[in-house]
């Protein structure tokens, strides 16, 4: 069955090679499945001539929400296949998810989206805030008085964490977990042999999202109480960091993930 493989490789992302890791991964897949690769702004008009559209390395769509906005609408009325699944309910549906799991009391970094709101976080000197609506951490800010039009902004306490944590998942199914030691160099990872606690955290976040196939990246961070908080569910199309890993753990992940678009593809 062939498939449309949405992604940018010229998009100058800090710290990643995207064009790189697509680049990879279809020479990969192409062993596996026809395909084509397009750019997110054409994905609308090509999708009609395959089985299913693979989203990957596109960049933020906040840089192409029209077209973004546009081609979902288009695969939801059409009924097209898109991998990841349209009904994800982290990023993929924007940031409204951190305020769904902390009204919940789930370990997630304390959020609210209203200055007003502030006696709902604990009291710190700092405050991250930034713009409801963004990605990459554009128009990030932090202040120890947030401002800011309610339901527009994400207010969260600024967290002197250990370290960054991010858990790669196919379907269910855990591949392998990178980490940022110094928490300056979010994109400097190494690799990370997380503990079965650091998997039952992250499970819960995939459990929650309930996604049948797809790809998520589950971002979290080691608080100075030893604890991790969720930092992000990305589960639209989450860099994954390919070319850190060794030839075997690669491999593996290209196996799973060829697996995953057979399952979902036959579905």
């Amino acid at each position: 069955m062939a498939l449309l493989y949405v992604t940018d490789l010229a998009y100058p992302a800090r710290g990643r090679r995207y064009g790189d890791e697509d680049v990879f991964l279809t020479s990969r897949l192409r062993d596996r499945f026809p395909l084509a690769l397009c750019h997110p702004r054409d994905a609308a008009a090509l999708m009609g001539g395959f089985e299913a559209v693979v989203v990957r390395n596109s960049g933020p769509v906040l840089h192409h929400q029209e077209a973004y906005d546009h081609f979902r609408a288009a695969a939801l009325a059409a009924g097209t296949r898109v991998y990841n699944p349209l009904c994800g309910r982290g990023d993929m549906a924007g940031k409204q998810y951190l305020l769904d799991l902390t009204a919940a009391g789930l370990p997630v970094i304390p959020t609210v989206d209203d200055p007003a709101h502030l006696d709902r976080l604990p009291q710190v000197p700092v405050y991250a805030v930034k713009p409801k609506q963004g990605a990459d951490s554009i128009g990030l800010a932090f202040t120890a008085e947030p401002v800011g039009p309610a339901g527009e902004v994400l207010i969260q306490p600024k967290i002197d964490f250990t370290y960054e944590v991010s858990f790669y998942f196919v379907d269910d199914a855990f591949q392998y977990a990178l980490y940022a030691p110094d928490p300056a160099r979010r994109w400097e990872l190494r690799p990370y042999e997380p503990t079965a606690a650091d998997l039952d955290f992250a499970r819960t976040f995939i459990a929650w999202n309930t996604l049948d196939h797809g790809i998520q990246r589950v971002d979290a961070c080691r608080a100075p109480s030893g604890e991790l908080l969720l930092v992000e569910l990305e589960d639209l199309n989450p860099y994954l960091s390919l070319d850190l890993l060794p030839p075997d753990t690669r491999d593996a992940f290209v196996t799973a993930l060829a697996r995953s678009l057979h399952a979902f593809l036959a579905a």
